[in-house]
Order: C-alpha cells, then structure tokens, then sequence
C-alpha cells in the first residue's frame, strides 16, 4: 500500500486534523485568513460580475465579511473532519436570504460560495507533496461535501424569501390592473402600492386556442391548462421590458405590456415587435393565439381594454389568421359590429345561405383569397370547378355576385355583418 495513504489513515483513526507536509490545514489557512479573504473577494469581483457592481463600501464590509464567515466555516470543517450543524446553516441561510432581498440573482450568489471553496482548495493543494496523496483525496471529498451543503442551503434561504416576495409583488400586480381596468384615479392607486407606472400600456386581449392535451385521454386537462398558461406568461415576461400585468384564463385573457413612449408614439415597428412576441408564445405554448391590440395611456386602459377585445372579437368571426390585430386592420368589420338597423340590414342580404355553410365558407374563403378561385379551391381541398358551383348559387340565392365587381363590395360588407351579428347579437356588444 502506499505509504502517504497509510499514514493518512493513521492520522484519521488517531483522530487527527487534516495536514500537508505535517501542517494542519486549517492552522494553514487561519494564519492567511485575511489574505486568502481579500483574493476571495478579488476572484469574486472578476468571476461573478454582478459582485461588480456592488457598491464599493459593501464589499469592503458586509460582503468581506459574509467571505470570512464561509472561511472560518470551512476552518471549522478541517478541524472536526464534520460539516457545519444547524447554527452555522443557519448563517448561510440568512446571508443568501439578504442576496434575494437585493435582488441578486442566486446563480450568482450560488456561484460566490464556489469560487470561495476553490480559491480555498487551491491554497490547500499548494502546500500538498508526493506523500499527501491520501489527504488530497480526502481534503477534495470534504471540500464537495461541504459545497453541495452549502448549495442546499443557499437555496433554501433564497428561495424563501423569493416565494414570499414573489406573493407579494403577484398581489401589488394584480390590485394595479383591477384598478387600471375599473378606471378612475389610477396613478393614486399605483402610487398608494409603490407601483411606478410606464408612460403607456400596449394592451392586449388574447384569445387562446386549445392545447391538444387538454383534450388527450389519460391526460389531467387541469394540469395541461396550468401548464399552457405557465408557458405564455413566462413568455411574454422573457419577451418584454418591464412589468407586464396579466389575467389570462384557459381560453384567453387581458395582459398590459408596459411601453417606454407615450400612446401617440407607438409605431409599426413596436405594434411588429409585438406581433413577434404573441408568435412565439404561440409557438412555445402549442396553440393558436388571436390577439387584439391598442395602445393607451394608464388613464385610458380601461377603454383601450375594450376595444382591443372587440377588435379580438372582430378578428375571429371574420376569419383573420391568428396573430395580433390592430383596428386599422378590421375598420370595416369593426363598424359593422356596432349594433344597428345598417347592420341588421346588411347581414339579412346572407339570410338565404344561413342553411348552407358550404356556401358561407367559400364566400368566405373566396373574398380572403383576393378573388381568386384557384387559390379558394386549394384551402378548401376542391375542385375550382366546384369554386365556380358554389359561387354561382350563392349569387342565385342572395343577388349579389362576388365574381363581379360591382357586388364586391356589397357581399364583402353583408358577409361581414352577417359574422358580427352571428358574434355579438343585439343587446350583447
């Protein structure tokens, strides 16, 4: 057998410290304690940057001495070859419940207690010779013991306090949009919540599609449903600047992105970044997405809600892709839904193919496809003859031809009324 790993094995029956070359290791690493504490915090300060960014009197105090709080820890260990009991867990737990109260990301706070233990390790391992084979090896085993402890730890107290900030920035949220969507004196409310308010709200009411698990056998729709609603609010967070506020159900809900210009400088450019975002929750969440949108001021987002639920509306009974959708989009639609005799009027002209939803359909499909019969017969997987079929009987029922360009416009419009009225009856918009 080796003779290092022999008398190693010696020394721990014995009951003796940890040592290279005859020199405990703690006594080691006590006698450069300051040191090894100031080329902790240096490494730190290069290796984690957000340690960087700390104030210059915090780390020369509290963060100096959270290092040499985690040295004499592992001092500790050294001596008694145990890792730390309950007190000194404690200490960790109350350190890194500090960290989440600052805001500092736990990968970062996690990575902090790392580069200590290797900076530590590596100050051991210079004093290490051929005969301390046996103490290497263990000194290593000790070292991962104690950084999968002190992992634990860390995340335990930041966690905690993470839950419980977490609960209580969710509830300030949620008291700032009911007040935004009941209306009246809505910066008071935000203010009295220490809410600070952006300029301007892109608001957004989806309209959310089902996701095939919630329909699958053997497959909890409750836990399917939670997780579709999970992935579209992380989403539109990771997406987004700012807080956004949300009420999102199974099929649909409210959301208010926070914008950094006033309602009347909202461009395309930011309406296309948005678009963006609502297809990638789309994609990432597995279901189709409607969404329609306006922009206002917090004063105004409770009609801005409104509206962009009724252009929502307008979008999906009038067949638009699913995407956002903007008023300028569905001006036409929009006003036809309006409640009315011209309404009423136009959307009787369809009366006659109220039976017949094949007929509907490619009208429908006929008018979305820029009057073209070839491209109508491919989404609808027919013939064109059969394009030309329906078309010519939907002209003989109703008088209005969408092949000729005198009644485009008029089967256009008719149709339109025809699916808001279907959408929102009277008495309901």
């Amino acid at each position: 057998m080796d003779r290092g790993v022999t008398e190693r094995t010696a020394q721990a029956a014995a009951g003796e410290p940890l040592s290279f070359g005859g020199v405990p290791l703690q006594a080691r690493l006590a006698a450069a304690l300051p040191e090894l504490t100031s080329a902790v915090l240096a490494r730190l300060v290069t290796r984690v940057p957000v340690y960087g960014t700390l104030p210059t009197e915090q780390l020369g105090s509290e963060t100096r001495r959270v290092i040499e709080q985690g040295i004499r820890t592992f001092l500790a260990i050294l001596r008694s070859g145990e890792l730390p009991g309950e007190e000194r867990l404690q200490v960790l737990r109350q350190s890194a419940a500090k960290r989440a109260e600052e805001g500092v990301p736990v990968e970062a706070v996690i990575r902090a207690y790392h580069v200590g233990a290797q900076e530590c390790l590596a100050r051991m391992l210079s004093h290490a010779g051929p005969g301390d084979m046996a103490a290497v090896q263990e000194t290593a085993l000790l070292v991962l013991q104690f950084v999968e402890q002190m992992t634990a730890t860390v995340v335990e107290g930041y966690v905690a306090v993470r839950h419980a900030t977490a609960g209580e920035e969710q509830l300030v949220r949620q008291g700032v949009l009911a007040a935004l969507l009941d209306g009246g004196d809505v910066r008071a409310g935000a203010r009295d919540r220490g809410f600070e308010l952006p300029p301007c709200y892109l608001v957004l009411a989806l309209g959310i599609g089902l996701h095939p698990d919630e329909s699958a056998d053997g497959v909890s729709p409750v836990i399917a449903t939670k997780r579709k609603l999970r992935r579209l609010r992380v989403e539109l967070e990771r997406h987004t600047d700012g807080a956004v506020l949300s009420s999102l159900g199974p099929d649909g809900g409210i959301a208010l992105v926070p914008h950094r210009v006033g309602p009347g400088e909202v461009g395309p450019g930011d309406w296309q970044r948005l678009s963006g975002v609502v297809s990638h929750m789309s994609r990432v969440a597995g279901v189709e997405i409607r969404a329609g949108a306006a922009a206002a001021a917090p004063e105004g987002v409770r009609d801005a809600a409104r509206l962009a639920q009724d252009i929502r509306r307008v979008a999906t009974a009038s067949g638009r892709a699913p995407g956002l959708h903007l008023l300028s989009e569905v001006l036409l639609e929009y006003q036809l839904m309006q409640p009315g005799p011209a309404r009423d009027a136009l959307a009787d002209l369809m009366r006659p193919l109220e039976g017949r939803p094949e007929l509907l359909g490619t009208l429908r499909v006929f008018l979305q496809s820029g009057l073209s019969r070839q491209l109508t017969a491919e989404r609808l997987r027919v013939h064109p003859n059969t394009v030309d079929y329906r078309l010519r009987r939907a002209a003989e029922a109703t008088g209005l031809d969408a092949t000729s360009g005198s009644d485009v416009v008029r089967v256009r419009a008719a149709l339109s009324a025809h699916d808001a009225r279907a959408s929102c009856p009277a008495g309901s918009a």
